[in-house]
């Protein structure tokens, strides 16, 4: 299965859209918003550029990827206004995603988006106006996308632990899984299963990187957000009774992203932080149905072409009850990185 063919998040608004079901990587990215925008103050402060290039990579769909627009925008124009007494920057966005993501969901939404930032703008007294140009360009990041020293500050949240195929080593000469009926790394997998996925995603994350050094000017910055592990090991994963499923998506370590950032030798970590997302104990729905319809989001374009729709409700249905089932024996909590690279 081809990857960047089949895989999307679910557009639209409709009930298992990830517009609807993104609260909880909204959260997360909220818990570290405090360093996502001072880390783009920083580097705004530091070089004053007159057009200033962002890109969010992953971008998806939804209110979630215009509010953090929004933020990036409002915090240097208030950076000139409070602190410098400057004209603000002409901003340069650009939107990536995949080829199958519903750009035009975010499209839609572009004249409100405006006319909010505006309003905002005078609210908070702002005596300049400077343009925000907001543009989608589709394509894997995992390669160039774009031109030479054209970005100063790059963004992407929970887009990272997706690799760019599901690893070739999970299968053996006659293309089938040596993965025994897993989905992912289990304690029942053999030994060459983690190191089909580490293998991919050392071929990945290098890539990314080295693409992504070449499109930053130098001074520039990437905050990158995405799911990870505490250590080396990877833990019970829940098994399921398939032979020819795997997914594409692996958790690093925090020492196996930083010797990939070593040895790319361009960037220079200035933070790196492993944080957590608790429950909220106020939701109208369990636990388990917000997780199994924001993996539904993510993952039904895959799982739907390969098993069929029919199956879909039941499924996640199931897949939820599971989860909370869970939760009532052991607290879950998902271990997210936040890292942020300055580019030498």
């Amino acid at each position: 299965m081809d990857v960047k063919e089949v895989f999307h998040m679910n557009g639209g608004l409709g009930e298992n859209s990830y517009a609807q079901n993104s609260s909880l990587q909204k959260k997360a990215s909220d818990m570290v918003k405090h360093i996502t925008l001072e880390s783009l103050e920083e580097t705004y402060v530091s070089m004053k550029p007159k057009s200033i290039g962002i890109a969010d990579l992953g971008c998806s769909c939804g209110q979630n990827t215009l509010s953090t627009i929004r933020e990036l925008v409002e915090v240097v124009d208030e950076t000139t206004r409070k602190f410098l007494n400057i004209p603000p920057p002409e901003y340069r966005i650009y939107l990536n995603d995949l080829p199958t993501n519903d750009f035009n969901a975010i499209f839609k939404i572009l004249p409100d988006f405006y006319t909010e930032l505006n309003n905002e703008r005078h609210r908070r007294g702002h005596k300049f106006d400077s343009s925000v140009f907001i543009a989608g360009y589709p394509g894997t990041f995992y390669g160039r996308l774009f031109p030479n020293k054209c970005l100063h500050f790059i963004y992407s949240s929970f887009s990272l632990h997706w690799l760019s195929r599901v690893p070739p080593g999970l299968y053996d000469k006659q293309g089938k899984s040596i993965n025994n009926g897993s989905l992912y790394i289990s304690k029942s997998s053999p030994l060459e299963v983690s190191k089909a996925y580490f293998e991919q995603f050392q071929e990945d994350f290098s890539l990314f990187l080295r693409s992504r050094s070449k499109e930053l000017i130098v001074g520039g910055r990437m905050v990158l957000i995405l799911l990870g592990r505490r250590d080396r090991s990877h833990g019970d994963v829940t098994q399921e009774k398939v032979d020819q499923y795997d997914t594409h998506f692996y958790a690093p370590s925090k020492n196996e992203l930083e010797e990939e950032v070593k040895k790319e030798t361009s960037f220079e970590i200035d933070r790196f932080e492993m944080f957590e997302i608790e429950r909220n104990s106020k939701a109208c729905m369990s636990h388990g149905t917000v997780v199994a319809r924001a993996v539904r989001a993510i993952q039904e374009s895959m799982i739907s072409h390969h098993f069929g729709e029919e199956i879909l409700d039941n499924l996640f249905e199931t897949y939820g009850r599971m989860i909370d089932e869970e939760m009532v024996v052991e607290d879950i909590r998902p271990v997210s990185f936040i890292i942020v690279l300055r580019k030498l």
